[in-house]
């Protein structure tokens, strides 16, 4: 039976949740009808340059002029004859290996440089540009966001984590909560069909957008635990092929006589060159050790454990997800970071003072954290390297803070200068397009260019082709390289 004050409280969130519905309408630019939203036009933009800087930080910008400058190209083309043609799009290319592409409210459109490269033409790239504007253009994204909201103040959801903490530690924002949102199947049926027109009326062949979800088919969701891929974020990618073949016949079928674009050599040309994967100066793992080239300094990872490297943390947690770990950059010495982390989180502190870590200015701390789900209790190190001040925080709930704090030691107490140059001296792996020279299956060319046979489903995936199909003479492939 449940407590009369939970009962009160519940029908009080029914009144409030269904008087949204009521008062919160809106008109959909793209159906015409009339919606549930919380959010106008101008809070969709302020929104959108809310969430902008937070993502650019957590992914990074990938600066490469040739395809920034098609991005951005495609993207406007789009823009100017989609159903919000005033909106001010943002186009931007970002600094990851995750395979994905994804908008929020307001215009911003983003594209990893890992979905970059499995795709592999102008009209396939053109197709999953449409479709992303179109979950703009048709709100699909300021809805979840409105739902969202409402689930919340409906269910008065708690966390683990104070909100404090969590966004001291750069784990909880606006931006980042977007990245999470799940459209509904309606509304990647509705952002499917919109970039099939889109695309179509801006002058590419919109059937090759399918071929990109014939090989998310074949993809297995990475189980990375830090940011989402497409997979996790556009579910069910084998059922839309069909629906995408038959909206690209009708759409073409008004506008015949035309020769619609693919430029598959084009899309791959400018393609020469990208980062692929993990940027080892960025930071990498081998062996249960994190090393920093770029900025020289190591420490070690919990076996077992995940991490997700962002250009703005590190983050680690267990298997079980009850502990977890992050490093990040703090602001002046050791100790003035110390103090200004222990008062922002209105933490109670157990103990504090200055140590050193293999040699490393550095202060400890122990505190509690009160959140909405009881006390979290944090162990941070903050260790002076050259100029810059490096934060750890180990943090669990405080009655598991005794069977975790070792760990968080072990890892804290391990960071230390990086001096080895075979660590410091890697180099990331980076698309190289060639040019077949005879006609070959796929698998034969891969070879003929020096590609191991461990990597070759992977390049067959990356250049959507399976390793039988024949490949033509002056034909141009993937493979990867320094």
């Amino acid at each position: 039976m449940r407590h009369p004050l939970f009962l009160k409280t519940a029908r009080i969130a029914a009144i409030v949740v269904t008087a949204l519905w009521i008062i919160a309408c809106a008109v959909n630019p793209v159906t015409g009808k009339r919606e549930f939203m919380l959010l106008s036009e101008a809070d969709e933009i302020a929104l959108g340059a809310q969430s902008d800087p937070q993502i650019l930080q957590m992914y990074g910008v990938y600066k490469h002029p040739r395809l920034e400058g098609f991005v951005n190209q495609v993207g406007n083309d789009m823009v100017a004859i989609s159903h919000r043609s005033h909106l001010k799009f943002e186009f931007k290319l970002m600094d990851s290996p995750i395979i994905n592409a994804f908008a929020v409210p307001g215009g911003y459109v983003y594209f990893t440089r890992g979905i970059m490269a499995y795709l592999n033409s102008d009209a396939e790239f053109a197709g999953v540009m449409g479709h992303e504007i179109a979950h703009v253009t048709a709100r699909h994204s300021a809805k979840s966001y409105s739902r969202s909201q409402v689930a919340q103040l409906g269910l008065g959801l708690g966390s683990v984590l104070s909100e404090r903490f969590a966004q001291f530690a750069g784990l909880s924002s606006t931006g980042i909560q977007l990245l999470f949102l799940k459209h509904s199947r309606d509304a990647e049926r509705e952002s499917d069909h919109l970039g099939v027109v889109y695309s179509t009326r801006t002058g590419y062949d919109a059937r090759e957008m399918s071929k990109f979800f014939e090989t998310l088919v074949k993809m297995q969701p990475e189980d990375g635990g830090g940011l989402p891929d497409v997979l996790s974020t556009h579910p069910n990618p084998a059922d839309r092929v069909q629906s995408i073949l038959e909206s690209s016949a009708e759409w073409q079928s008004k506008i015949p006589n035309s020769t619609l674009k693919v430029g598959r050599n084009d899309f791959l040309n400018r393609l020469e060159g990208m980062v692929y994967g993990v940027d080892p100066q960025q930071g990498y793992v081998e062996n249960s050790m994190f090393y920093h080239p770029s900025l020289k300094f190591q420490f070690p990872i919990p076996g077992g454990w995940k991490h997700n490297n962002t250009p703005s943390a590190v983050q680690m947690q267990n298997d079980a997800g009850d502990a977890a770990m992050i490093m990040q950059l703090g602001l002046g010495t050791p100790a003035q970071a110390a103090n200004e982390f222990l008062s922002e989180s209105q933490a109670t502190v157990e103990t504090q003072g200055a140590v050193t870590v293999n040699g490393l200015s550095a202060y400890r701390s122990i505190a509690t954290i009160n959140s909405q789900s009881g006390a979290l209790k944090v162990l941070s190190y903050f260790i002076q390297y050259g100029t810059n001040t490096y934060v750890f925080h180990g943090y669990c709930a405080a009655a598991a803070f005794g069977n975790n704090v070792s760990t968080f030691e072990s890892t804290m107490k391990g960071f230390r200068k990086l001096t080895d140059q075979s660590r410091i001296n890697v180099k990331p792996d980076r698309i190289r397009i060639k040019r077949v020279t005879k006609a070959a299956p796929l698998r034969t060319a891969l070879r003929s260019f020096g590609q191991p046979d461990d990597r070759l489903e992977e390049l067959a995936l990356m250049n959507g082709m399976d390793l039988t199909a024949i490949v033509g003479e002056n034909d141009l492939i993937k493979t990867i390289g320094k």
